[in-house]
């Protein structure tokens, strides 16, 4: 049977309103869905409370997003039945990044397509459902596509592997800031690697999960923001913000604000334009909204 904690907290830890105020057509670039009808995958090891549309759709009421991109959890596997119920229930304005392996079929891809979805996640943190060397071959198959490849990995594995992630057909998408790790995080090879690929156009890195790797935390992610600002300014139409609600990785009593981390967004890239840009036109270049 697939059992389930309750919930203990709201998926947002805090009610008031950010200070940022966001463009219209602001697009939140990574979300999950989690909803108890859908089954775990046997080997999930994240297995968190439901986090549902309607969650959802408040949060986005709370911090003025209209657009956004949901990410099938690790803790479904291939199983993206929920992901493309989710994507139907937005109107249009949703886009959806899917998991599969090397037995999925060309026509599947492309039912996915129809359905809004525009990539695949590679979660190897740790490896499960995927792996790495899935990577290659499932990128020439989604090029025709206009796809991307999205990934979550330690520092260490994506600075391993970075011969991979600059001979692909396809832009890569690094989760979280690329979880360089700190302190002086913008010193560390894996961010100058990723900053070279930004640089070249083939890569794009999602200003997101600051709190993951900061070692001065809540409210403002200082750290972390100087990390997400050094992107921006290294290559502006490279980069997407997320929210990464409902935040699975962390215990409820560590639940971040959502307000909180927008305001380290704004903090991290402090002009209109340029916020913009990170939050309307790249998403839009890159999962295909019209």
């Amino acid at each position: 049977m697939d059992r389930r904690p309750a919930q203990a907290v709201k998926w947002s830890a805090g009610m008031d309103q950010p200070n940022t105020r966001v463009p219209a057509d602001a697009c939140d670039c990574h979300h999950h869905i989690y909803d108890a009808r859908y089954p775990f995958a046997a080997e999930a090891a994240l297995r968190p409370g439901d986090a549902s549309i309607a969650d959802y759709k408040a949060l986005q009421k709370r911090i003025g997003t209209t657009r956004n991109v949901i990410v099938q959890p690790s803790s479904y596997g291939t199983d993206n039945r929920l992901l493309l119920e989710s994507i139907g229930h937005f109107g249009g304005k949703a886009r959806g990044i899917a998991v599969v392996d090397t037995a999925v079929t060309d026509a599947r891809l492309r039912e996915l397509h129809s359905a809004g979805v525009r990539g695949i996640r590679f979660n190897l943190a740790p490896p499960g459902t995927t792996t790495l060397a899935m990577v290659k071959p499932l990128a020439a198959r989604i090029a025709p596509l206009g796809w991307h490849v999205q990934v979550n990995a330690p520092a260490a594995l994506l600075l391993e592997a970075r011969a991979i992630w600059a001979d692909l057909p396809v832009p890569v998408v690094f989760d979280h800031l690329a979880r360089v790790p700190q302190p002086n995080a913008t010193q560390h090879p894996a961010f100058l690697m990723v900053r070279s690929l930004l640089q070249q156009g083939k890569a794009y890195v999602k200003l997101s999960g600051f709190y993951n790797e900061s070692l001065l935390g809540a409210p403002g992610y200082a750290d972390a923001v100087q990390v997400a600002a050094a992107y921006a300014r290294e290559a502006s139409q490279q980069v997407l913000w997320g929210s990464d609600w409902p935040h699975p990785t962390e215990q409820p009593d560590r639940i971040p604000d959502d307000a909180d981390l927008l305001d380290a967004f704004a903090a991290a890239v402090p002009g209109e334009a340029a916020r913009t840009q990170v939050l309307v036109d790249n998403p839009a270049r890159l999962y295909q909204f019209s």
